[in-house]
């Protein structure tokens, strides 16, 4: 915990309110954010980290979300979500959105989180920067208080944005905000919000925050392959993110890089049974296979990645496979795949 945490859990002052925010680094919630800070509340910003944010940790929303807190002056935390978050995936208990998006157990896990959270800084309720309507499936009227529902929170979860639209919380109803100061925005547009931003004064505004791969058809379609076959672990999933993505038998599937950060990216996520595949004399990528291997999934593996390498269709081309367990170089001649041959394998 940084310093500045420290002092805000333990101390802080006696008189004001303590709020949790919801901080993605996107403009609704900086709005909400800045709304509830000029009511006289202490704010300790919160920011998740998934396996399926768009982002990485050092860069995209999570940066964002720093800028903010920092610009606003307030403490932020950046929490990632991974083995929770993973199982949210595999069942989720209100389905999926129009891919593989959990959305309304997305959202219940995290606000769980942040209740516990709230417990833990002495804040009296929740911060997000919702809009009513802006989202079909967790943004509706239903699906809001549901969630605040399952999550334990009923009547703590302030948004600022929309309260007008809302029933009024406990931290209206007890006097601790105003709810003469907050707005009724709806909707997927967002003019609303940037003529609020020009009220407060908000010229460098940040952009909409973030995104979740989960509700990329490609992605989803690569999650779902993998949720049929096998029990994925984040290290799985990272893989999903690279690269071109083969399934050589319900127990095998393959990876190709597509780039030298890929390429890169494929040999950080190995793991010790991996089969690391390169092709010899030409220019290619690296290719990992996982899962059970035979003969018949080295020579369509080694196909493969013949078929992106810069050696001439037709040729016979000597492609190099080993794993880390036994590192030893093995060879095997193959004829680069044709793209008709590729394409019932690839996801």
């Amino acid at each position: 915990m940084s310093s500045s945490l420290a002092e805000y859990c333990a101390d802080g002052p006696k008189l004001r309110r303590k709020a949790v925010a919801l901080l993605s680094g996107g403009l609704d919630s900086t709005l909400a954010v800045k709304t509830v800070l000029e009511q006289g509340i202490d704010i300790m910003a919160l920011n998740f980290f998934t396996p399926f944010c768009r982002c990485n940790r050092r860069s995209g929303c999570a940066n964002e979300a720093r800028r903010v807190a920092n610009e606003l002056k307030i403490p932020i935390k950046i929490m990632s979500l991974g083995e929770e978050y993973v199982e949210v995936v595999k069942n989720p208990k209100h389905g999926y959105g129009s891919n593989m998006n959990p959305c309304i157990d997305c959202r219940i896990l995290m606000f769980r989180v942040a209740k516990r959270f709230m417990s833990d800084v002495g804040a009296s309720f929740i911060v997000t920067g919702e809009v009513l309507g802006q989202r079909p499936m967790s943004q509706n009227l239903p699906a809001m208080k549901l969630v605040e529902y399952e999550a334990g929170l009923e009547g703590l979860v302030l948004r600022p944005l929309s309260a007008k639209l809302l029933s009024p919380t406990i931290p209206e109803k007890e006097g601790w905000i105003s709810r003469e100061r907050l707005y009724d925005v709806s909707g997927r547009s967002r003019k609303a919000q940037m003529s609020l931003a020009d009220t407060l004064n908000m010229k460098d505004y940040p952009c909409p925050a973030g995104g979740c791969l989960l509700t990329d058809p490609q992605f989803a379609k690569r999650m779902r392959d993998l949720l049929e076959h096998t029990d994925p672990t984040i290290n799985d999933i990272e893989l999903l993110k690279v690269g071109r993505y083969f399934r050589l038998s319900p127990n095998c599937y393959a990876v190709v890089g597509r780039n030298e950060r890929e390429n890169q990216r494929l040999l950080q996520l190995a793991r010790t049974h991996d089969l690391h595949f390169s092709v010899e004399e030409f220019m290619g990528p690296d290719m990992i296979v996982r899962g059970q291997s035979s003969d018949r999934i080295i020579e369509l593996a080694a196909g493969i990645v013949a078929r992106y390498s810069d050696a001439p269709k037709g040729s016979t081309v000597k492609v190099c496979y080993r794993s880390a367990q036994n590192p030893e170089s093995r060879w095997i001649y193959a004829h680069p795949m044709t793209d008709e041959q590729l394409q019932p394998l690839r996801i």
